[in-house]
């Protein structure tokens, strides 16, 4: 059985206020006994209602009790005259009797207010957890669009690298290490008919933040950039276009690239 649900359900209320039949009375008590933690709610409710009803009771004035103890003495003193005026006004006078209806109707009303306050106090409870509740069901489902969206982008990408490596019109060129970094390895896939050209990193160590790699293009005998990168790329990354070329370089430059590379940094090369 779900413990806060029956809690929440409302009937420990109803069966403080011995407002249930006796056929769920018996069956809150077999509950009771049965869930100690159902108990403790019901001593806690127990509790919360009795606070309430003493904030609620009214305090007789201060003077109250001397002024019965005067109008006794009065009447003790003037038993003939007090009778005698009984008499007179007997004819005209009905004295009204308290009936006992009334103190079921006052008691009735103290329950129901006593009802109404907690159930007031229970209810924005119950709403504030829900809006806790909904709140958190929001964030939850912006998380849930935000990594979909996320692997919708990777999936895209991996499809595009698919159709790169499997694409005949793009040649592969590999890119060993040099002697500056001999466990180095990287390719380019090149498509000479639409100038396209994609870095492949498999292996180039970890750089500075103030440090880029830079890819680069021997053209008539020149380096040609071809774009920076980061070390930690991932997958094919798209490089600048390029018509021609006979090799393909990656040397270490500082962030952003150089207009000239930095030979004493070549970290791999690979001709066409």
């Amino acid at each position: 059985m779900n413990i806060e649900e029956y809690i929440s359900s409302g009937i420990l209320e109803a069966y403080a206020l011995n407002t249930l039949s006796e056929q769920e009375m018996r069956e809150v008590e077999t509950m009771l006994e049965k869930y100690p933690e159902l108990r403790d709610e019901l001593e806690a409710i127990e509790l919360t209602l009795e606070g309430m009803a003493m904030a609620a009771q009214v305090k007789p004035a201060v003077d109250l009790k001397q002024s019965i103890l005067d109008a006794i003495e009065e009447v003790e003193e003037k038993p003939e005259e007090i009778a005698k005026q009984d008499l007179k006004s007997e004819a005209r006078v009905v004295t009204m009797q308290p009936s006992p209806i009334w103190k079921f109707a006052v008691a009735a009303s103290v329950t129901i207010a006593l009802l109404c306050g907690y159930l007031a106090m229970d209810y924005r409870s119950k709403w504030k957890n829900s809006r806790l509740a909904y709140d958190q069901l929001l964030a939850s489902n912006s998380q849930m669009a935000e990594q979909y969206n996320r692997v919708n982008q990777k999936l895209d990408e991996l499809e595009n690298d698919l159709n790169i490596l499997s694409n005949p019109e793009f040649m592969r060129i590999e890119m060993p290490g040099t002697d500056n970094a001999k466990e180095a390895f990287a390719s380019v896939y090149w498509n000479q008919t639409s100038q396209e050209l994609y870095l492949d990193i498999r292996n180039l160590k970890e750089l500075a933040q103030n440090e880029q790699y830079q890819l680069w293009a021997i053209v008539d005998g020149k380096p040609v950039d071809a774009g920076v990168f980061d070390w930690n790329a991932d997958g094919l990354v798209r490089m600048k276009n390029m018509a021609q070329s006979v090799a393909f370089a990656v040397t270490i430059e500082p962030r952003g690239g150089s207009e000239n590379p930095t030979l004493e940094s070549m970290q791999v090369y690979g001709g066409v």
